[in-house]
């Protein structure tokens, strides 16, 4: 992989390595622990739901329905 230099990540992680950066991950990472440990009940309670709004989208893009069957001969040729 070959980065020029106007790549763009670099601008992401000089900002991610700031101050700003470092403050900003610890406190989002502070957040989700809290949203994690106290709202566990809330989180239980969505799962099953959560799952069953997963399955349709698994359905689609697990089993590539977009892709014709000769699309699919030709790959695996």
């Amino acid at each position: 992989m070959n980065h020029g230099s106007d790549c763009q990540h670099k601008g992401f992680v000089k900002w991610f390595l700031s101050w700003r950066g470092v403050v900003a991950t610890l406190l989002l990472a502070a957040v989700s622990y809290y949203l994690l440990t106290e709202h566990r009940e809330h989180l239980a309670l969505a799962l099953p739901y959560l799952l069953l709004l997963a399955c349709p989208l698994f359905h689609i893009f697990g089993h590539q329905h977009g892709v014709a069957a000769s699309d699919k001969a030709d790959t695996k040729k």
